[in-house]
This record gives C-alpha cells, sequence and structure tokens, in this order.
C-alpha cells in the first residue's frame, strides 16, 4: 500500500525541486571566481614571462659581450656593448665597476645613476647575480645582472623589469585591480593600482592569483574585488535563472510522480533500524560433497511491531538511496556477532556471508568499523566473507581500493554475488581481488531434469576456475541443479532444497544436526541423502 508519509515526501520533493533556482547565484559565483581566476592569472604569467625574457636577455648578452671582448673598457669592448644593445630588445646600459661600485667605463662614457632597491641575489642556476633598482630617468625599476671579471671587476647590464608604465600595465586588468612585483623576500618592487584593500581584505572578496618569474626571486601577485567582476555577468545571470527554473519543474513533475507511485511499505526505516527491527535471518550453505553445513548468508529483514515482515526488496533501495544502508549494515553485523558466536566456536571452519553496499566501498570507515564489532569477538575474521554485488559496480577508486586491502590485511574474504547479471568482466573480478564467485539463480534455473548442458553457465564455472576463487552457486531448488553443479565441480550450494533463511534459533539446529557428529557420507553418495539431512 502506499506510504502514509507520502505527504511528507511531496513537501520534500517540492522543497527540493526549488534548489536549483537557489543554487543559481552560488554555481555562478564559483564559475566566475573560476573564470577570472584563469583570466587574471594568464595576464599575470604574461608579465611574469616578459621579465623573465628581459633576464634572459641581459644574461645572454653580458655573456656574448664577455666572451668576443678579451680585456675592459677598451674600443673593443665599447663596440661589442653597443652591437648587443642594438640587437638586443631590452638592454639598456653595460657597465664595468670595481667590488666597491667604483665606475670604470660604461656604453656611453657617462656616470651610471643607479639607485639599488635590493642587493645583488643568486640565480639559480646561473653564474651571474641580480638586484633590483632604479635606473636614471627611466620610470620602470630595472634588473641588473652582474657577472664577475676576474677578482677586481664586475661587469653589469640593465635591462627593464616591464617594458611599460605602471598605468599601461593595469590596462592588462580590470579596473580597481591591483599589480604587485615584490622579490621573495617581500622587498615590493613595482605597484600598480592601490593595494592596500587587498592587504587589508576582510569583508571584501577578491579574485586573486599568483606568480613567480621563472628562476628569479621576483614574485608577482594581482587581485580585483570579486564585485567588479561579477556585474559583468548580469545575462548569464538571467540565462543560468531561466534554465534552473526549467530543471526545477522538471524535477518537481518526477518527484511528485515517483511519490504518487511508490509503493514502499513505511518510511520510518531510520527509526526501526534504531528499534532494532531489522533482524538477520541466516540461509545456510551446502557442501554438495559432504552435506554438511559449510557456512551461511546473512539476510535481512524486517519485523515490523505489528508481526508483519518485510522483505528486503521493498526497502533495500531506499536504504541505499538516503544512506541508511550503512547503519543497517552495522546494526545486522553486531546482532549477526551476538547470534553466532557460540556456533563459530563449535564450528570453526563455517564461513558467514554478509551483504555490502556499493556506498560502503566509497567510506574507508567500514574496515574499522569491522574491526570494532568483530575484533577481539567469538567471530574470527578468516569466517567473515563480504559479499558484494555485481549489479552496481564499485569501480577502482583509491578509496575501494582502500577498503578492499584493509579487508584483505583482517583476513576477511570477499565474494562476487550475482556474476554474469551486471557489469563485472574477468577484469573487473581480478582488480577488485575477489575469493568467491556466487553464480546468480537465474542461470541456475536453466538446469532442467533432463539437462545434459548448459553453455552459458558452464562458462561462468570455468571462468571461476580461472580466476582461482571458490564457486556456490545460489537459488538450487531441485536434486537434478544440485547433481549437475556437483558433477562440474561446484562444490558449495545455497537455496530451497536445503533450507530457506531462517532465524537464528532454527538455523542453529540445522547447523548442530549437520555437522554435530563426523559424516560418512561418500563422496559418490546419493544426493537424496544430502537433501534428506538437511530437511530434517
Amino acid at each position: 500500500m502506499k506510504s502514509k508519509y507520502s505527504h511528507v515526501l511531496t513537501l520534500i520533493a517540492a522543497i527540493l525541486a526549488f534548489v536549483p533556482v537557489m543554487g543559481v547565484d552560488w554555481l555562478l559565483d564559483n564559475y566566475v571566481r573560476m573564470r577570472e581566476r584563469v583570466t587574471l592569472q594568464q595576464s599575470l604569467d604574461a608579465i611574469a614571462e616578459r621579465i623573465e625574457s628581459g633576464a634572459r636577455d641581459g644574461i645572454g648578452s653580458l655573456r656574448t659581450i664577455l666572451a668576443d671582448s678579451p680585456s675592459l673598457c677598451t674600443p673593443t669592448f665599447i663596440s661589442n656593448v653597443h652591437k648587443e644593445m642594438q640587437q638586443s630588445l631590452y638592454l639598456k646600459q653595460v657597465v664595468v665597476e670595481n667590488p666597491d661600485g667604483v665606475q670604470y667605463c660604461d656604453a656611453f662614457g657617462s656616470m651610471v645613476a643607479f639607485s639599488p632597491i635590493s642587493g645583488n641575489l643568486a640565480i639559480p642556476g646561473h653564474t651571474e647575480t641580480v638586484s633590483v633598482g632604479t635606473l636614471g630617468n627611466l620610470s620602470t625599476p630595472v634588473m641588473k645582472i652582474t657577472q664577475a671579471f676576474g677578482e677586481t671587476r664586475r661587469v653589469s647590464a640593465f635591462v627593464p623589469m616591464v617594458s611599460s608604465t605602471t598605468q599601461s600595465l593595469l590596462s592588462r586588468f580590470k579596473p580597481t585591480a591591483m599589480v604587485r612585483v615584490s622579490l621573495t623576500n617581500g622587498t615590493p618592487v613595482l605597484v600598480a593600482g592601490d593595494p592596500s584593500p587587498f592587504d587589508n581584505r576582510g569583508a571584501v572578496e577578491f579574485v586573486a592569483s599568483e606568480g613567480f618569474a621563472g628562476e628569479l626571486p621576483i614574485r608577482l601577485e594581482a587581485g580585483v574585488p570579486f564585485a567588479m567582476v561579477r556585474a559583468d555577468y548580469a545575462d548569464l545571470d538571467v540565462s543560468f535563472t531561466i534554465i534552473a527554473c526549467i530543471m526545477s519543474g522538471a524535477f518537481l513533475v518526477l518527484a511528485l510522480q515517483y511519490v504518487r507511485r511508490s509503493k514502499l511499505p513505511a518510511f520510518d526505516l531510520e527509526r526501526a533500524i534504531a528499534a532494532g527491527e531489522l533482524k538477520p535471518y541466516y540461509q545456510p550453505v551446502i557442501n554438495l560433497k559432504t552435506g554438511r553445513l559449510a557456512g551461511c548468508e546473512m539476510l535481512c529483514r524486517w519485523e515490523k511491531k505489528n508481526g508483519e515482515v518485510v522483505m528486503p526488496g521493498a526497502f533495500i533501495e531506499y536504504a541505499e538511496i538516503t544512506g541508511l544502508a550503512i547503519p543497517m549494515t552495522l546494526s545486522l553485523m553486531q546482532q549477526v556477532r551476538t547470534d553466532l558466536a557460540d556456533i563459530c566456536i563449535e564450528m570453526p571452519d563455517i564461513k558467514i556471508s554478509i551483504n555490502l553496499f556499493e556506498g560502503h566501498f566509497r567510506d574507508s570507515s567500514i574496515v574499522e568499523d569491522v574491526q570494532a564489532i568483530f575484533g577481539g569477538s567469538s567471530i574470527a575474521f578468516r569466517q567473515l566473507v563480504f559479499e558484494l554485488t555485481e549489479r552496481a559496480p564499485i569501480g577502482n577508486s583509491t578509496t575501494a581500493q582502500s577498503v578492499i586491502a584493509g579487508f584483505h590485511k583482517l583476513g576477511v574474504r570477499l565474494a562476487m554475488d550475482d556474476v554474469g547479471t551486471g557489469h563485472s568482466n574477468l577484469a573487473y573480478m581480478q582488480t577488485l581481488g575477489v575469493d568467491v564467485i556466487k553464480i546468480d539463480k537465474i542461470f541456475v534455473d536453466m538446469i532442467k531434469s533432463d539437462t545434459q548442458a548448459v553453455p552459458v553457465l558452464d562458462g561462468l564455472i570455468s571462468m571461476c576456475r580461472d580466476l582461482g576463487t571458490e564457486i556456490i552457486a545460489e537459488g538450487v531448488e531441485t536434486e537434478a541443479q544440485a547433481l549437475y553443479l556437483r558433477a562440474r565441480g561446484v562444490v558449495m550450494a545455497q537455496g530451497y532444497l536445503f533450507a530457506p533463511a531462517m532465524k537464528v534459533a532454527a538455523f542453529k539446529e540445522l547447523a548442530r544436526a549437520l555437522n554435530g557428529t563426523p559424516q560418512t557420507t561418500p563422496l559418490a553418495a546419493p544426493l537424496s541423502a544430502v537433501t534428506a539431512e538437511a530437511a530434517a
């Protein structure tokens, strides 16, 4: 019947339908931040490239002059300097000094007026050093690139940091932007725009970016108030709002149709988990060769207070969608620990299979939860098998691989359920490190009383053998199916031929009946004897 909480879901669906509309500003704000930051970075990179190119040009010119000049301050030296200045886009002056800064000669036969802002700084990977300052009447700072010539002379080349004025530099950026060039030690070199709002930003948000001029010890920063760039996207704001309204309307229609057609028996699953209404049932797994109990698969049932028992197909999908599958599984595992403690001591070889969902493999805390629940209990980690379904692929994410590795480290085994019905293939299962493969009931149902061969099923069995994994057949309901599987080397099986999922008391009684005394059933014994004993 339709849930009595459907009106609540209708209200929730209506609220969620307007999330896209309410989220337009958030989405557009983040889009603007991302786009403008990229634009800002591109402009800043262009300035950094200009500074780096000037430095490279200065280093190259200086090396050429020294390589072509056997001595300094000679007509040949001055001629080489003039030649390089004519060929270079950036070189403005060359000077020869002693270590104390006393000038010997320059390119134009005049005193060079250089006011340093910084001392000589090393350039990684180069023998030259660089300092920054002002040169004569140039309006922009220059880099003084210096190379030692012997022990008593220093030859320096001067290149401007940028080729434009401070105000021209801002033409690359939005109005009210700020651009600052400084040394990596914090010494300011060049500032365009007003940096005080940027330095004291608190309530005002800025789109900001920074970079470095290659290997030079020079840092660049740029920032522009977010409100200024956001105002340029008014047209896009309108477009986004229209699209969001269309999406909201479509979502609302679909959500209301889902709620109207939903036949979930109840939506108070969270309360039921807290109240312990989700109970574990246990379906035996039988060894087809010996008739002994090999283990069980824990299956969930919702036992309501009114006595109604709800099968998992009615609420599992809802639990996965809402995230309740994780606390539900933890609650069931805690009950398993209590239910089967004594049986696991009496029968140390039995295996307990517990189903996990795709969501468990997106959070590595599940490994810690398993360790906390079963660590130190009577159920050993080697007795646990966690089943993951093939119907919803887990993927190959880092977190999923971490969860799988964590389980294997504990000694827990992994089983692939519903094999042949979903997304997996041989490579997928090898990547996951599956220990057990469970053949789905739809393939077992292909076996009839007169069946001689089932190619699809035989292929699955062959694939499992190639993987080196254990095989468990699900949904075995007839003796012909059990005989067919046993003849093809499938040892483990579960299904109504042996027993349905049962409460813990009935399961313990069956387990002790099958395994309580040594079994003498030969490998070739008729399967009817095994079946009769299981049903007893």
